[in-house]
């Protein structure tokens, strides 16, 4: 009788004759490269497992030729300094379509035209970062001159260039900024390594942006300019009814063209949101485009997933469901038809440059 289930009799197993996988300790005498450290990572528990678990379903899908990989993009990334790994990621060939915030891209756009972003000093506060022209987001500041550089660079834009049908979507804006940005040449941007390798950037919630800002007060201003109004003398209500030409299911169509001519798609997430959604939305978009339009499309589902995130899943949000919670939205392909997926709950600063430098090392493809 066992001491410690009185009463009871158990036939005590050995894990490797059920088949269960053993756990190896790290021997860092034995991991020479970035790779090698998370690969033995994926042999531990804990969130070291979760990511080296991410890195070896990251590699498959960055090696599978036929998967495109969709990276989704929330939070200031980009003001945290992680701006050019994702340029790499583009560059390399690994990502093909960017869905982002539009704030998280402005901020990059600063980067792209030789500006900066500086480590907030706490003596200060926040009033006085105000009057300054400080704007803080958490340990980290970005300048209000930064933003009005960027709204010129878009305003170039949107005065200089002007789509077929006068319509803009917010990919043809990115596509626009991203070849005036390569005209520029004053510095390394997510926008400029997509439009030299010809990736679609969609930003969906555009108008809570920076640049959606932007937009919206460059067709204020014309329309105001073409009546010969003075705005001064307006209201806010007659202030507030001019609209820019601007089409959001520009982006949405576009989006599921580019999907449905992928034969394999994967998703690559930092954080959460709108992007992961967006994103993540297009196969019940052709389920039920199907059943109420009539068609006959086969319906996508990613394939592969690798999520960083440290939202948990018990708040009931998007931003930190489980891939197993989108198979049942028909988002995936269930693990057991040979869907691939890895989720690691942490912060991307802290992980994602030790697992893109791994991922680089393993590739071959072109930078």
């Amino acid at each position: 009788m066992d001491s410690h289930c009185p009463g009871q009799h158990r036939h005590l197993h050995d894990g490797r004759s059920d088949g269960l996988v053993p756990l190896q300790p790290i021997d860092l005498n034995k991991t020479n490269t970035f790779a090698e450290l998370l690969h033995a990572m994926s042999n531990t528990a804990f969130a070291g497992r979760q990511l080296g678990q991410a890195f070896e379903v990251l590699e498959e899908m960055a090696k599978n030729e036929k998967c495109a990989v969709v990276m989704t993009l929330s939070g200031a990334m980009t003001v945290a300094k992680q701006g050019q790994i994702f340029c790499e990621l583009i560059d390399r060939g690994i990502v093909q379509a960017v869905v982002a915030t539009g704030a998280l891209i402005a901020h990059g756009l600063t980067e792209s035209i030789g500006l900066t972003h500086y480590r907030y000093d706490p003596t200060k506060s926040d009033e006085t970062l105000f009057e300054q022209g400080y704007n803080r987001i958490y340990d980290t500041l970005e300048m209000e001159s930064n933003l009005n550089n960027v709204e010129a660079v878009v305003r170039k834009v949107l005065n200089d260039s002007q789509p077929e049908d006068g319509m803009w979507s917010s990919a043809r804006l990115c596509r626009a900024l991203g070849e005036e940005l390569e005209r520029l040449d004053e510095g390394p941007g997510i926008l400029r390594s997509a439009f030299q390798k010809n990736v679609p950037v969609f930003i969906p919630a555009f108008t809570d942006s920076e640049i959606g800002l932007d937009v919206s007060t460059w067709a204020m201003k014309n329309a105001f300019e073409k009546n010969g109004q003075d705005p001064s003398k307006m209201t806010s209500d007659e202030v507030f009814r001019e609209m820019a030409p601007f089409n959001p299911f520009l982006d949405l169509q576009e989006y599921a063209r580019f999907i449905q001519s992928s034969e394999e798609i994967g998703i690559f997430t930092i954080g959460g949101g709108v992007p992961r959604n967006w994103s993540q939305q297009v196969g019940p978009y052709v389920d039920i485009t199907n059943n109420r339009v009539g068609t006959n499309l086969e319906a996508p589902r990613f394939k592969y997933g690798v999520r960083i995130c440290p939202e948990p899943v018990h708040w009931g949000g998007l931003s930190g469901c489980t891939y197993s919670e989108g198979v049942s939205w028909g988002k995936f392909v269930p693990p057991q038809e040979g869907g691939r997926f890895a989720e690691v709950y942490c912060d991307a600063t802290a992980v994602l440059p030790l697992l893109s430098k791994a991922l680089f090392e393993r590739i071959g493809k072109s930078e």
